[in-house]
């Protein structure tokens, strides 16, 4: 995606009980669901879990997402995030950061994730 008007989110997975193994599993879900949307994914370096073996960015949970500003991708990007976090029993957050500002979308209750969800989109949708 090189368009002029392509908007770059990173995305990091955290989950506080999972060791690595089911961080692995759980950011390979949540890039195959963001794989269905109209969207470039990239693994991003991050540092290695103590024991790794090689640098594998998928395992530590981070995604560059690379999405047109025009045509409502980033509206269907949130919504996807807060489904599949919905889908996680709220064990899990992930924190996403557009030119600096970060929202963290974790174990709020529908309506504040919905809230939060709108303010972040109007200044970056």
């Amino acid at each position: 995606m090189t368009e002029p008007d392509t908007r770059r989110a990173v995305l990091r997975l955290e989950a506080a009980d999972a060791d690595d193994e089911e961080l692995d599993r759980l950011a390979r879900r949540l890039r195959a669901e963001l794989g269905e949307l109209d969207v470039e994914l990239r693994a991003v370096p991050g540092e290695l879990p103590d024991g790794a073996k090689a640098a594998d960015p998928v395992t530590v949970g981070s995604l560059l997402v690379a999405f047109s500003a025009a045509g409502g991708v980033f509206p269907g990007l949130v919504e996807t995030l807060k489904e599949w976090l919905g889908r996680q029993a709220g064990r899990h957050k992930i924190k996403m950061t557009i030119d600096g500002d970060t929202v963290e979308l974790e174990r709020a209750t529908s309506a504040e994730r919905q809230q939060l969800i709108e303010a972040f989109v109007q200044r970056h949708g």
